[in-house]
């Protein structure tokens, strides 16, 4: 499968943030998606996931594939979590496919095993973005769209959470938006 961006552009208020944008998003393939701030990562990948409409262009999906839609595990730049659930039980909502204990076991390789199973209002900012990350990777999916997945990691929980995720995305393609590309060098750097 390959999804198309085509001459996607956007504007907001008069200020283009994407003009005549093209990429081919390939399976088995990282893209690593930068610029500063306001440069259009997060709407170029809100008009991936089909959350925002391009002014012109358009993301097409070309291939054998099943679903009329991107089915995609994401991260977004706000966690999106459920403050009084767990981590297990907001990963496992994702999908009726996930099962709790597999849950546990992903949560368990980023996360202390103590912190799994209370609610998520009361975690760090870290481990909540560590439950963000598990939760878009235990979803069945065909891509991993990632919106400054690593903000506010350390070094070495960067590069653990780095690690997780490469190894998650499998056959799959790879969508990571982050002003901050120490660490992901293995993909292909797309400056905005």
């Amino acid at each position: 499968m390959i999804i198309e961006v085509k001459d996607i552009s956007k504007s907001y208020n008069g200020q283009a943030v994407l003009n005549n944008f093209s990429l081919n998003i390939e399976d088995e393939h990282s893209y690593i998606i930068t610029g500063e701030n306001g440069c259009g990562k997060t709407t170029l990948l809100r008009i991936i996931l089909d959350l925002e409409t391009p002014d012109t262009g358009k993301v097409t999906l070309l291939g054998d594939y099943k679903y009329p839609y991107i089915n995609a595990g994401v991260v977004f730049q706000e966690d999106r979590l459920c403050d009084s659930f767990s981590a297990v039980t907001n990963c496992a909502l994702v999908s009726k496919k996930v099962f709790k204990q597999t849950v546990r076991e992903e949560l368990c390789k980023l996360l202390p095993e103590d912190r799994v199973d209370i609610p998520v209002k009361m975690l760090t900012p870290v481990e909540r973005r560590l439950v963000c990350i598990v939760r878009a990777c235990c979803i069945p999916s065909d891509v991993l769209i990632m919106d400054e997945p690593f903000e506010g990691l350390s070094d070495g929980e960067r590069a653990k959470a780095v690690s997780y995720v490469r190894d998650k995305m499998g056959s799959g393609s790879l969508v990571i938006a982050s002003r901050d590309t120490a660490g992901l060098e293995f993909g292909r750097i797309i400056t905005l």
